[in-house]
């Protein structure tokens, strides 16, 4: 697989990422860019070591995993969104736009953002592609998909902003049922 490939290849897997970005910024406007970078680093993270992974198990697994990798995604992002419209209604919550993303909530939605990545890595070693390139293209494609999601979530969130964490909520929902649909009927 050439370079070229490799770079589409990141440039799809990263899609769910800016996706759940967005949300995240449409929710957390006040974040400063050190935070949208640790929290892209993450995303970035999961990205690139799960195909690796897939790449190291190659195969062991690969019936039991892509049997469940659709719901295992969906499961989660739709508990976050689900969660995110919950406590949009919540009076406890503060209006001060203060960072409601906790480290286990970024760990959860880079994990479901990235699970179609460790089928990818088992098919790279299946065409023997060089892991390491791969890895690298697809964090850093990855990171900066994160980054400028967030801010557009960001952009667009003061517009929006008494329904920006329903709408990332949505959009969270919305993803993983893309995830199951694409699953169930295009694979």
């Amino acid at each position: 697989m050439d370079l070229i490939s490799i770079f589409v290849t990141a440039l799809g897997l990263s899609a769910d990422s800016f996706a759940v970005s967005v949300s995240n910024g449409l929710s957390n406007r006040v974040l400063r860019f050190s935070d949208v970078a640790f929290i892209a680093l993450i995303f970035a993270l999961f990205q690139a070591l799960m195909p690796l992974a897939g790449w190291l198990i190659a195969g062991n697994f690969v019936d039991e995993i892509k049997a469940a990798d659709h719901w295992i995604a969906f499961f989660l992002l739709s508990a976050i969104g689900i969660k995110m419209i919950y406590e949009s209604f919540s009076e406890k919550e503060s209006s001060s736009g203060i960072n409601k993303l906790s480290f286990a909530v970024i760990a959860a939605q880079s994990f479901a953002t990235s699970i179609d990545a460790l089928i990818i890595g088992i098919t790279f070693a299946f065409i023997k592609v060089n892991i390491t390139t791969a890895v690298i293209v697809i964090g850093i494609v990855t990171f900066i998909f994160s980054v400028s999601g967030f801010y557009t979530g960001k952009k667009f969130g003061g517009k929006f902003s008494g329904y920006a964490d329903i709408a990332g909520g949505i959009i969270l929902i919305l993803l993983g049922i893309k995830i199951l649909i694409e699953h169930i009927y295009f694979s």
